[in-house]
């Protein structure tokens, strides 16, 4: 999964609100088995809004991928997420990016949904979930955390590991993200495993 923000909220600042989105999450049942380092990311896309905090977080929950994302979307809605327009500036973003090697919502589609042009992906939105989560391989605000925490998962459709993708990645792109300085978090029984890289 991964989380991100660039507005504060009720809870504080958007690092404050990721903490609390992993509570809520752990609340609903999840199990919070690992979080990455919180990073410091530029909006997506550039000029969109003010810089973001972005994470990501392994679950584990007894689940269908569809009851997974209704348990993310719940969160957004109760820290205020009103989905508007795309890419647009928010105080909370939960995507869910893949469960184990599960494609849905077969593979053709979701090549297809991989292949789309920038223009179209701003234009287009999906009506079912998409597995693994169409646009992560390319954005570096996501692998970059999620190497922390699953640089051997192999993204069932492209065949390379989390650690090769980002390797692939510009190196413009990642000299762009920072992680943030200390541990977020605290003592945060949450954060069961903080990696470097």
């Amino acid at each position: 999964m991964a989380l991100g923000g660039n507005l504060a909220g009720p809870s504080g600042d958007v690092a404050a609100t990721l903490i609390a989105a992993l509570q809520s999450l752990a609340a609903q049942g999840f199990e919070i088995a690992a979080v990455s380092r919180f990073y410091a990311t530029p909006a997506h896309p550039p000029g969109s809004g003010p810089n973001y905090v972005n994470a990501c977080a392994r679950l584990h929950a007894n689940r269908s991928p569809l009851d997974v994302l209704a348990g993310l979307h719940s969160v957004e809605a109760a820290f205020g997420r009103v989905r508007g327009a795309r890419w647009a500036a928010r105080g909370l973003d939960l995507d869910l990016l893949a469960v184990g090697q599960t494609i849905l919502p077969d593979a053709e589609t979701e090549a297809a949904w991989r292949a789309l042009t920038p223009d179209e992906q701003l234009i287009r939105t999906p009506q079912t979930l998409i597995l693994p989560h169409p646009r992560m391989a390319e954005r570096a605000f996501v692998l970059i955390p999620l190497a922390e925490i699953a640089p051997q998962w192999h993204h069932p459709s492209l065949g390379k590991t989390v650690k090769e993708l980002v390797a692939a990645l510009p190196e413009a792109e990642k000299a762009a993200i920072h992680p943030l300085s200390g541990r977020v978090g605290g003592e945060s029984p949450l954060v069961i495993t903080a990696l470097t890289p």
